[in-house]
């Protein structure tokens, strides 16, 4: 299959730009595209075939679950039922946008879409090309991101083209997306609401619309469990990994620096190609050693928004070993901790324990 690349402009769209992608959705083709978040990998969501396949080009367990996109809320009791009123309440505040929700699902989508469960993930993403394309398909988008699995989320069209080409049927290409995390994804089928996967959209701010919201306790888990049923995508098996095995250092920032050093170091010398994963403030506190800045330490959206590109630059340059520094877990440094925790398998160790052997 020859993959097609559609360049858009973002500012100047036209209904008939989308017209063959929108054909190719209604024959149960998949279609990748830019959302505000990452690109995601479309396919129409009511085609169980289509499903299928997306899960046949990620190479993805089909037991996680994809995302479904929409463009108005007309669509929620279509595709969901028992809409509590916490669902309406955060659809006015934050649809369009980076907020994806688990409600219980309508007989109308197939479980081959949801990983086998009885609930959907629903989202309504505010990037002009995904509502355009949605719009004029006519359909309901599933649509993880358009990546390999387990690979890092793409954020520019040139990463999916390295990713599927071959193995889907057209590329939209928007540029580079604006947030460069994936969506926050919240759990409404419990007791209370659950933030299932942290984003741009911090428990901070869903507090504002509901005080009860918590993260789910395998969001705050420091070690791998594949043994979980993920309810969202992202909870299950390694991510975002770079193809070089990747280790986090956490604690006071100049213990932190000290050990990333001494480890890379340490790999170096024996001949491993070794890079540094740091921040501005520190990126020149690795004489000899090949580092890439994710960006100012204040700034946790720009790192939100470096990270997967920094992470498959490690893979563009043959690093075998990266030793990266932590970052903050509040707000918008949450989404960015996850993902870096599930790119290194949670390989993480604390910098302050100077008994830790080096020649681990």
């Amino acid at each position: 299959m020859d993959t097609g690349m559609v360049l858009l402009d973002r500012n100047n769209l036209k209904e008939e730009q989308f017209e063959k992608a929108a054909e190719l959705l209604r024959n149960g083709e998949l279609v990748a595209f830019p959302t505000e978040t990452v690109y995601g990998l479309g396919g129409n969501a009511l085609d169980p075939g289509a499903s299928a396949k997306i899960y046949a080009a990620k190479g993805r367990p089909s037991d996680n679950p994809l995302i479904v996109h929409i463009c108005d809320t007309d669509a929620l009791p279509v595709l969901a039922k028992n809409i509590p009123e916490s669902a309406w309440k955060l659809a006015d505040r934050f649809w369009p946008g980076p907020m994806t929700m688990i409600l219980e699902k309508q007989d109308i989508v197939p479980k081959e879409t949801t990983g086998g469960l009885n609930t959907i993930a629903i989202r309504m993403p505010s990037d002009p090309i995904a509502a355009m394309l949605i719009k004029v398909s006519g359909l309901y988008i599933a649509a993880p991101s358009a990546n390999a699995s387990g690979r890092p989320s793409t954020t520019k069209a040139s990463h999916v083209y390295e990713d599927l080409n071959g193995r889907i049927a057209m590329i939209l290409d928007g540029g580079s997306v604006q947030i460069g995390l994936e969506s926050t994804i919240i759990d409404l089928t419990g007791e209370k609401p659950l933030i299932l996967r942290p984003g741009y959209i911090t428990l901070e701010d869903v507090r504002e619309i509901l005080p009860d919201a918590e993260y789910d306790p395998a969001v705050l888990r420091r070690e791998r469990n594949d043994n979980i049923v993920a309810k969202a995508p992202g909870m299950k098996y390694r991510h975002y990994a770079p193809k070089g095995q990747l280790t986090i250092f956490e604690g006071n920032l100049e213990d932190v620096v000290n050990a990333v050093y001494r480890e890379a170091v340490l790999k170096q010398k024996q001949g491993f190609k070794t890079a540094v994963l740091a921040s501005e403030e520190t990126k020149d506190r690795y004489p000899g050693l090949t580092v890439l800045s994710v960006g100012n330490r204040e700034d946790e959206e720009g790192i939100a928004a470096c990270l997967f590109d920094t992470l498959r630059e490690f893979d563009h340059m043959g690093a075998e070993f990266i030793f990266g520094e932590c970052f903050r877990t509040d707000g918008v440094g949450q989404a960015v901790m996850n993902r870096l925790l599930k790119a290194a398998g949670y390989r993480i160790e604390s910098a302050g324990d100077k008994s830790r052997s080096l020649k681990k």
